[in-house]
């Protein structure tokens, strides 16, 4: 969320990013410039009424001191209960304007909601993936003699069983059997201890979040209609272990000596994708259910962008490690999320399908969810509390990678995985 401070300082410079966005937001920022300009007005009125309270009070005081110290205590009862009705009055008065305030405030903070955060200045123009810009490639595209989609490969050797699923839930909730399920969870592991060797600390939180929660990190309201919601608890299932690994620094004053924080989480994965239809969705493509190892700091302003740097680099190394090719896409403004101030997208080419599929987004949101969360750190050098920066990254979303993996080693014969993998899995091929 951004502040309202940001807003007043530079107006049209607001405006002018957020059409990066693809957003136009002008009248939207002149109602909040106008809603702070009463909410202003009315807590100065609030001020004085409480300001002119205190001093008439304390001239009563003064009185009625002096009238008791002159004996004339019919006339000090009478000015203290003088001083009582005013009190009473000034009560009101204040009790009403006060209401008022937070009566705007409330419109404030409704208002600013609807605002998405500021695209980073490298942020180019664009309106869809088309107009994303490719930062670098790795790797190398395999030339396959049999391109089978990994769908296919999986109902061959028994890796995932997509019919039990449906039977059991519905489309996109596969069931992982054998060597497939013991892959997924060679590579949970295998990312995960890659995040901790490089100083991220795990975590392993709850599935299920309040309302709170999904505000604080920017998916509530934004992303309500994506979220499978427990209506009777009024709890969602988590989208990203981004959602609660962030929100455990919800409501808190980090000292900056800590800074950065490091955290790594896997968890299953909740996501409606309403409106998912096509070539896209088949086999692992897209899931309602899937694994992911999730990648989270939270750091000083100052230093957020080469944590950025640093995060991309850490992705990179780990595709690396998978020997998939890659490319890594800067995104422009229309392709990106609500919440952030510059993402990443990682894509891994399949071979079979013959399209570039995306694995990994890493994002620095500045100050938008830490504004939410009221996520705060003590700066040593101003010696007061200041918004900390929150980024994360997936590290990495398992069904794209698995489906890459199957698909660019299968040799017609069999599947022969990458070193670092099969390090995991205690197998290096699959076959029948």
């Amino acid at each position: 969320m951004l502040t309202v401070k940001v807003i007043e300082n530079n107006p049209e410079y607001v405006v002018a990013r957020l059409a990066i966005k693809g957003k136009d937001v002008k009248e939207l920022v002149n109602e909040i410039l106008a809603v702070e300009n009463d909410r202003k007005k009315k807590q100065v009125e609030l001020e004085n009424l409480l300001a002119e309270q205190n001093r008439v009070a304390k001239e009563a005081g003064i009185r009625i001191g002096i009238l008791k110290k002159e004996g004339k205590h019919e006339e000090a009862e009478t000015e203290k209960q003088n001083a009582a009705n005013e009190t009473v009055s000034f009560k009101a008065q204040s009790a009403s304007v006060e209401k008022e305030v937070s009566e705007l405030e409330k419109i404030l903070h409704s208002k600013l909601i609807q605002l998405p955060n500021l695209p980073h200045e490298s942020v180019p123009e664009g309106k869809s993936p088309e107009h994303n810009i490719t930062v670098r490639e790795g790797g190398k595209i395999p030339e396959l003699k049999n391109k089978v989609p990994h769908w296919e490969l999986c109902s061959k050797y028994g890796l995932v069983d997509f019919e039990a699923g449906n039977k059991l839930t519905g489309a996109g909730f596969p069931v992982y059997r054998g060597k497939g399920a013991k892959l997924q969870r060679a590579l949970i592991s295998m990312f995960l201890d890659y995040n901790i060797e490089n100083g991220y600390n795990e975590v392993q939180p709850p599935l299920l979040v309040n309302e709170d929660s999904g505000f604080g990190t920017g998916q509530l309201p934004d992303k309500e209609g994506q979220m499978y919601h427990v209506a009777v608890d009024g709890f969602y299932l988590i989208p990203t272990s981004e959602v609660p690994v962030t929100n455990l620094y919800r409501n808190v004053i980090v000292p900056e000596n800590e800074l950065p924080i490091k955290m790594t989480a896997y968890t299953p994965c909740f996501r409606r994708e309403a409106g998912s239809y096509g070539k896209d969705v088949r086999g692992l493509n897209r899931l309602h259910q899937f694994d992911k190892v999730e990648i989270v700091q939270i750091t000083t302003p100052d230093s957020s962008y080469k944590a950025l740097d640093e995060m991309v680099a850490h992705v990179e190394c780990l595709i690396n490690k998978l020997e998939l090719p890659y490319r890594i896409m800067r995104l422009c403004g229309g392709d990106m999320s609500f919440h952030s101030a510059l993402t990443y997208d990682f894509e891994v080419y399949s071979a079979a399908q013959e399209r570039w599929l995306e694995v990994s987004s890493v994002s620095n949101f500045e100050t938008f969810q830490a504004n939410r969360l009221k996520l705060r750190y003590k700066s040593q050098q101003h010696k007061k509390t200041e918004l900390a920066h929150t980024l994360n990254g997936s590290s990495l979303a398992l069904p794209r990678i698995v489906a890459a993996l199957l698909e660019n080693n299968f040799n017609g014969d069999e599947i022969t995985l990458p070193q670092a993998v099969a390090a995991y899995t205690g197998f290096k091929t699959v076959k029948n």
